[in-house]
């Protein structure tokens, strides 16, 4: 029993879907991050001469205004045009990393739509269990993770920029287009560099949060026989299904019974219908079958349609038992229905 309750068997699809439609799926955000930064590097550089033309006609129109007296009306206009062009600037760069946010999300777990995930949990601001969950094992060694990939990426960040903060009184002897042209390049380096230290990390973290993911929904050998259970449905729903698939098909056997030649019983137990046309079988086919009370039934219904109903009772055994509904009587039996359908001919002078 206990070796049942053990989690040691993989998440089965149902499972997988189920934590799906909760909002639980595998998303490492150093893979997010890596996308995001690589497509705002791309806009970047795609935008860079839209980007500094109005910020070259922000510094034009700031120079503008030496000698100018500040006024309201001055102030509120320098406020408006530096709020635009600062829009005019940024917002699509922004729009730029937004839609790659959420292709690094489509990108890592597919499209998903749940609104269970912000169904406020009551649980969650449990005191205790939030005091456990804060000092939890998982939670150190998630800190200290954060912790590492952040003084890696600062610290190899930050010695690039200091190096490139030495060049800066050379850099100020410039014109402004050159100053700008060399802050394009110095921030791709330092870009690519923190791109290419974050890819490594994003690497490593998607592997250990698929594997994570996966074993948190690892299921005991009891639960995957418990979906199996589940999925198979309600025993007593199954049974009323059988029950109506059962009468449906007993009302089809009896509506051919009056089409049958003869029914061939032992007398009580057991009744078979059987019809012959040559033109449709090379034998007889059996149209419907029943012991006890549909056998009673069959009777009735031969009785009431002027079916010959024969006495046999080692053929009637025999026909229920090797013969299913409608299907030719088997070789062995030709000679003992022939003989009973001679009869019934015979009856009915054909």
């Amino acid at each position: 029993m206990a070796d049942d309750q053990e989690k040691t068997e993989e998440p089965t699809p149902k499972k997988i879907e189920d934590a799906r439609k909760e909002g639980n799926v595998p998303k490492s955000q150093d893979t997010s991050g890596v996308i995001t930064l690589f497509v705002a590097i791309l806009s970047f550089l795609l935008l860079f001469p839209y980007m500094s033309s109005h910020m070259v006609f922000l510094f034009k129109y700031y120079f503008s205004l030496i000698g100018m007296h500040l006024d309201k009306a001055l102030m509120i206009d320098i406020a408006l045009i530096t709020v635009r062009e600062f829009l005019f600037i940024i917002m699509p760069l922004t729009i730029a990393v937004a839609i790659a946010g959420v292709v690094a999300a489509l990108a890592q777990f597919g499209f998903l739509f749940t609104t269970k995930a912000i169904v406020p949990d009551f649980k969650k601001i449990d005191p205790i269990k939030g005091s456990k969950n804060l000092f939890s094992m998982k939670k150190i060694i998630e800190g200290v993770k954060v912790t590492f990939k952040s003084f890696t990426t600062l610290g190899i960040g930050f010695v690039f920029f200091f190096i490139f903060i030495i060049e800066l009184p050379t850099v100020a002897l410039f014109g402004l287009g050159d100053q700008l042209d060399w802050l394009k390049d110095k921030m791709l380096i330092i870009a690519f560099v923190m791109l290419l230290i974050i890819f490594v990390f994003a690497m490593i973290d998607i592997v250990i949060v698929r594997k994570q993911y996966f074993d948190g929904l690892k299921m005991s050998k009891q639960e995957i026989k418990d979906e199996m259970k589940n999925m198979d449905g309600d025993p007593m729903i199954k049974a009323k299904i059988r029950q109506i698939q059962m009468e449906s098909s007993r009302k089809r056997m009896m509506s051919e019974v009056p089409n049958a030649d003869v029914v061939i019983t032992n007398p009580t137990h057991y009744a078979v219908a059987i019809k012959y046309d040559e033109a449709k079988s090379h034998a007889p086919i059996v149209v419907a079958k029943g012991m006890d009370n549909i056998a009673q039934q069959i009777k009735k219904i031969a009785r009431e349609n002027n079916v010959h109903v024969v006495q046999n009772p080692p053929l009637a055994r025999s026909l229920y038992a090797q013969v299913d509904i409608d299907k030719p009587i088997p070789n062995e039996l030709f000679a003992a229905v022939a003989e009973v359908l001679a009869y019934v001919y015979k009856m009915n002078k054909k």
